[in-house]
């Protein structure tokens, strides 16, 4: 019976230069599957890649003989030795890997708990897996119950509803401002890391015109394209304010990108309706004595930290929920998998054809009621000898050499065939 092994190494355990050499890009992804699929000791095989963890994961008849091959073969295939970072390496068995992967899946063993990109970076790290062929009936099954498992904690916990990154938080706060920033119209002073993630959390939550200002104009025209907003100059930035609702601001300035008299002049010219400013940028761009001024609101990153600090603790809390429906997914994992032993197989399958056989050899004496008990017991040593006769050479199979290579397929396939799994 094959094992379910999981072998990584991730932000927890290696520091990021370790995780650098040992990464995986996409084409060296697809040309290490291939060659795991050539090698006999690893059954079947995933390989999941990201900035933040590298992971194997395998179906194997011989445990620790595949651990080492999995081992060495990373450490040829990426040319680093082995000695570098097999001591950052975890490896996970049986259930434990069934529950590993689970969490990785449902974002709790994230750097950000809950952080929603993991799961769309572990279906692209399956799909490469099935079109090279290297999973089969045991991580095809595990890998579908994971992405069911996943989406089943976002929709009934609460683990991905707060922000969690200043970015995410100053959109979070617009929010709670306006109500809605549908149609909002904003203006980045910025173009950086934090200004784009910025603009992502915006569109996602249509907002309007999106117009970008920035030292460089050129790098404003390219993050004003890429949204479809317009880019503006530095120089015009009090002229334009007019023309916006919110002001999100994250320069690397080491004074005031907006001072107060800027603003009170500008607030003139709106007929004093509603401006916020959020400011993201450390020191601050954003000169915290306009808010004094009637009708302008400012937040820093203070603010927003609080906001931060505050949804760490409810994800943390949602996690023990989302920590019962994984614990829950592998018992029932295990179930399924505990059928794929020739026993239990073996076991519904001559359960399933006897009762079959009983059901009809009943229906039969029925309409027979002028038969001796004689020819009664008769009928029924002959249905029993045809249930014996029918299921021999299929018993056979199974549990000797016809069987001989990946039992799991043989296994699935006959409860598929016989429909022993519903309950399952």
């Amino acid at each position: 019976m094959r094992d379910i092994v999981l072998l990584g190494l991730n932000h927890k355990t290696a520091p990021v230069d370790v995780r650098e050499c040992i990464a995986f890009t996409a084409d060296e992804t697809d040309r290490a599957l291939v060659m795991l699929r050539d090698n006999p000791t690893i059954g079947e095989s995933v390989l999941f890649s990201t900035c933040n963890r590298i992971e194997l994961l395998m179906a194997v008849d011989e445990r620790d003989a595949a651990v080492t091959i999995a081992k060495q073969f990373i450490a040829e295939f990426k040319k680093v030795p082995l000695a570098q970072f097999e001591n950052s390496l975890y490896q996970y068995v049986g259930d434990e890997a069934v529950r590993h992967t689970l969490q990785v899946a449902a974002s709790l063993d994230s750097m950000v708990v809950g952080e929603p990109q993991i799961l769309g970076q572990m279906k692209e790290a399956y799909r490469k897996a099935t079109v090279e062929k290297t999973s089969g009936v045991i991580l095809n099954k595990l890998l579908h119950r994971t992405f069911f498992v996943a989406k089943k904690v976002r929709t009934e916990t609460g683990i991905g509803d707060h922000a969690v990154s200043i970015s995410y938080a100053a959109i979070e706060l617009g929010k709670k401002i306006f109500g809605d920033l549908e149609g909002k119209r904003v203006m980045l002073i910025g173009a950086g890391e934090m200004a784009e993630l910025a603009v992502e959390h915006l569109i996602r939550n249509r907002a309007g015109t999106i117009t970008v200002a920035n030292r460089t104009f050129s790098r404003g025209v390219e993050l004003a394209n890429r949204f479809r907003g317009k880019a503006i100059k530095f120089e015009e930035i009090i002229d334009c304010i007019n023309d916006v609702d919110i002001v999100i601001s994250s320069t690397g300035a080491n004074d005031y990108v907006l001072r107060k008299n800027q603003v009170k002049a500008a607030m003139k010219s709106r007929r004093n309706r509603s401006l916020f400013f959020i400011d993201i940028a450390v020191p601050r761009d954003i000169d915290p004595d306009i808010n004094r001024i009637n009708n302008a609101y400012v937040y820093d990153i203070d603010d927003l930290k609080g906001i931060v600090d505050e949804n760490i603790e409810d994800r943390n809390r949602e996690a023990l929920k989302a920590q019962r429906i994984i614990d829950e997914a592998v018992i029932g994992f295990r179930k399924w998998f505990d059928t794929l032993k020739v026993v239990p197989t073996i076991v519904s399958l001559r359960g399933k054809v006897e009762s079959m056989a009983r059901q009809e050899l009943e229906k039969t004496l029925v309409s027979l009621s002028h038969l001796s008990e004689s020819d009664k017991r008769t009928i029924e040593r002959m249905t029993g000898a045809l249930v014996n006769k029918i299921l021999h050479e299929p018993t056979d199979y199974l549990k000797k050499d016809g069987c001989r290579g990946n039992k799991s397929v043989a296994l699935d396939i006959t409860r598929k065939l016989f429909k022993l799994e519903e309950n399952h």
